[in-house]
């Protein structure tokens, strides 16, 4: 006899990043120690499903907090910002705290970028970011909350997006990322980079 029930919803790696953060929270407000912390992060990155994700949760968060929405990325109007970021023969790594120009040029040739956008800050509401990867390529990690659009094209190469709902945040700033890839690629997803998880990477 067939089971009625229909099959748990697959979790994403957007999903599983929601889920480490509220541990991680959970943990900062004492409701786990570093032990129970270390053993629920494996168990999230190791979860197939939402169901799963949603029990290693469900005694250290209240239901409220899961479905907070996610914080607007901040946005200050200033001089400064990255304006280039080049990778040749070699890698260009950002991530923490750090601040984008309204504009910004991202060249990779025989070499790779990895930018995680999670915790940086915008100089504008609306962001261009241009990425050219010729015999090479990037990793880009974007914020739940942050409007994403990508436009790309590759020849002899491909590029990955899996950003989700494209604008999460109506009325939000909008990041606009334009990806030229030859003999390379660019992928384009939400949440914090893991560990090991770096594909764009010298003679890719």
């Amino acid at each position: 006899m067939e089971d009625p029930r229909p099959p748990a919803l697959r979790a994403s790696d957007a999903d599983r990043e929601r889920t480490a953060e509220l541990l991680r929270r959970a943990a900062g407000d004492g409701r786990l120690t570093i032990e129970e912390l270390d053993e629920r992060l494996h168990s999230t990155y190791d979860a197939r499903t939402s169901d799963e994700l949603e029990r290693l949760v469900a005694d250290v968060v209240a239901a409220d907090e899961r479905a907070a929405p996610a914080r607007r990325v901040p946005v200050r109007r200033a001089e400064g910002g990255a304006r280039w970021l080049v990778a040749v023969m070699s890698g260009c790594d950002r991530k923490g705290r750090w601040r984008l120009a309204p504009r910004c040029t991202v060249l990779n040739v025989m070499g790779g970028s990895n930018l995680d956008l999670n915790d940086a800050e915008l100089s504008d509401e609306r962001t261009e970011l241009r990425v050219y990867s010729i015999m090479g390529g990037a990793d880009i990690y974007v914020p739940e909350g942050m409007n994403v659009e990508v436009s790309e094209f590759a020849f002899v190469g491909g590029n990955e997006v899996d950003v989700g709902d494209s604008h999460p945040d109506p009325g939000g700033p909008v990041l606009r990322v334009s990806c030229f890839s030859l003999m390379g690629g660019t992928d384009v997803r939400r949440g914090r980079r893991q560990a090991g998880r770096t594909r764009h990477r010298l003679g890719h």
